[in-house]
């Protein structure tokens, strides 16, 4: 059973006031990832308060980074159960796990921060991940 919007409302905005659009459905999910050039970032969201409260400004933080995926989603799992079972299928190789962070390439997985690499760190230290990320995998925007 999904959990009550009312409960997950505050955590959703945690990350859409960065500027990460939701996708609640598969089709919103597909229609991201095929419609995109070159990177986006999937990011399946949880109520976990120990990891998801320490990724989700981590996350804020990452995005204010100069190079950044040129797209960022987010799934809610518990809530958006179908969208997260579809963000997890092109996760190939890795076993689902919330909080977690997904860069595609082409629709293809290039990286991937799972909750055992969030779990007891700051979130300092999960941006700094996702910026060694993003500088490996984004292309620079020309401004």
């Amino acid at each position: 059973m999904p959990y009550p919007e009312t409960l997950i409302k505050p955590m959703r905005e945690d990350l859409t006031r960065f500027g990460v659009e939701e996708t609640r459905t598969p089709e919103e999910l597909d229609d991201v990832i095929r419609n995109t050039k070159g990177t986006v970032m999937v990011v399946v969201n949880s109520v976990c308060g120990c990891a998801a409260g320490l990724a989700r400004p981590g996350i804020g933080t990452a995005l204010q980074h100069p190079v950044k995926p040129d797209r960022v989603v987010t799934v809610f799992a518990g809530a958006d159960i179908a969208a997260t079972e579809r963000a997890r299928s092109y996760f190939k190789g890795y076993f689902p796990s919330s909080p977690s962070v997904g860069i595609l390439q082409d629709g293809r997985i290039v990286y991937m921060l799972e909750r055992h690499q969030i779990e007891g760190r700051n979130p300092e230290a999960i941006a700094k991940d996702l910026t060694n990320a993003f500088e490996r995998f984004c292309v620079p925007s020309v401004k």
